[in-house]
């Protein structure tokens, strides 16, 4: 059994307790070991049958959740450290049959008390998330996942509301979608903060980093991808220019509206 935590926030530490079981890391996550530890690469999965492993790193491929996986065995007492590009590294203990859904990008490793596999998400097609994510399930006491994040994150307690692009992990259920819209959507003013994910369901974690996800689709409501222009100074100028554009918008809004009385 392995036993993870973390050292100076960016690094992750297993020690090996009894020199059984097995660890799984992102494969060239290891930084640094003491006493005896053996490292192979996986080359489908972490299955414990051909055929499981095969399927699973198929559905992986297919799916976009293929990580490159190590395995890490180690003698009693044997300690490793795990990292990756100075990221932020999070430790998520799952009770037995707790599931935790998080992006492989995000994935650092777990231990063999976790079963890996994929899922499907249909809300992550407004995040940058993507149609499915990785899901590891606890399958006995003890299972631990570490994860990965821009900046130090923030987990929080369910019930809460997240940006979709901020959220890396969450356990229990599948978060709901909302939308919180006003006429200033209709006018190019929105706050940036149109779409959420809603967690509803109590006594679950949510773990959000202070960075967003680069935006590949603009849905609209917000603009620019959903996320709102860096503050600068203005000039004069350009006050004035953002002005006129408000009451341009605003001017089109109205024309519409007379159209549709006319049209009655």
């Amino acid at each position: 059994m392995f036993q993870l935590t973390t050292v100076n926030e960016l690094s992750c530490k297993a020690v090996s307790t009894d020199g059984k079981g097995a660890l799984f890391t992102k494969a060239g996550a290891m930084i640094g070991y003491q006493g005896q530890c053996k490292f192979e690469k996986v080359l489908l999965g972490p299955e414990g049958n051909i055929a499981g492993a095969l399927l699973g790193h198929i559905g992986r491929r297919l799916t976009g959740e293929n990580m490159p996986l190590m395995k890490v065995i180690s003698s009693v007492g044997s300690t490793s450290f795990y990292a990756n590009l100075a990221q932020h590294v999070t430790i998520i203990d799952l009770y037995p049959g707790e599931t935790l859904k998080v992006e492989s990008e995000n994935l650092l490793l777990f231990n063999d008390y976790c079963k890996y596999g994929f899922k499907f998400l249909a809300q992550g097609i407004i995040s940058q998330k993507g149609l499915f994510t990785s899901e590891l399930s606890a399958t006995q006491q003890g299972a631990q996942v570490a994860i990965l994040s821009e900046g130090n994150p923030l987990v929080l307690e369910t019930p809460c509301c997240v940006d979709p692009d901020s959220i890396v992990a969450w356990t229990g259920a599948d978060p709901e979608f909302k939308l919180d819209l006003s006429w200033k959507n209709l006018i190019g003013q929105a706050s940036g903060e149109s779409y959420m994910f809603d967690f509803k369901r109590a006594g679950y974690q949510v773990v959000v980093q202070p960075s967003e996800r680069k935006s590949g689709i603009d849905i609209g409501i917000d603009g620019r991808g959903g996320r709102p222009n860096i503050q600068r100074n203005q000039t004069i100028q350009g006050a004035a220019g953002n002005i006129g554009d408000t009451l341009n918008s605003a001017g089109n809004v109205l024309e519409r509206f007379s159209r549709m009385t006319l049209r009655r």
